[in-house]
């Protein structure tokens, strides 16, 4: 893409698109602002190809950045600024995500694999606190708000789950930049 190839931006939808729509429904709840972070960032990713550093991530990680951002972004300017709760992706974004079945796809479904498996290692409160902050945007004031707990508590929470989750990945994550 860094280039101007088009192929290339077709397989770039190919290998991550699935993965980007599903982060930007769980953000936006909705069909058809998922499908429209999407294309906005396959074009942000088409302008700013030259940018992108291998070493301060992956391309499936910089696209679900953006992806995650840009839904939140479009989450806070809706009109009805009442996000809804986090909620699985849809049957058929994951179906899309599994259809591109390359090495890259396999790669990604293994490594949402694992870190399902982190997760659920997470108490309820820990996984609810983590994922109203990173889906649902939320501030760890907001979050307290939200649960009714207080800040404490909820800081508590997301730092004791991001230390699990760091702990339970920290072996495959060594294992992948060996």
């Amino acid at each position: 893409m860094g280039d101007g190839e088009e192929r290339a931006l077709g397989e770039l939808y190919d290998r991550h698109g699935g993965v980007a729509y599903a982060v930007a429904y769980r953000v936006l709840g909705l069909r058809a602002g998922a499908e429209e972070v999407v294309m906005e960032v396959l074009a942000q990713a088409w302008r700013e190809a030259s940018r992108f550093d291998p070493a301060r991530g992956s391309v499936a990680s910089w696209l679900v950045t953006m992806a995650r951002s840009r839904a939140l972004d479009a989450a806070r300017s809706s009109p009805r600024r009442t996000r809804p709760t986090p909620v699985a992706a849809p049957a058929d974004a994951a179906a899309s995500a599994r259809a591109a079945a390359s090495d890259g796809e396999v790669a990604a479904s293994e490594r949402s694999l694992v870190v399902r498996e982190a997760v659920a290692q997470l108490t309820p409160a820990q996984r609810e606190a983590i994922e109203l902050a990173f889906y649902g945007g939320l501030t760890q004031s907001e979050i307290a708000e939200r649960l009714q707990a207080p800040p404490g508590t909820v800081k508590a929470r997301l730092r004791l789950g991001m230390q699990k989750l760091r702990e339970a990945l920290a072996p495959w994550l060594e294992e992948r930049t060996t």
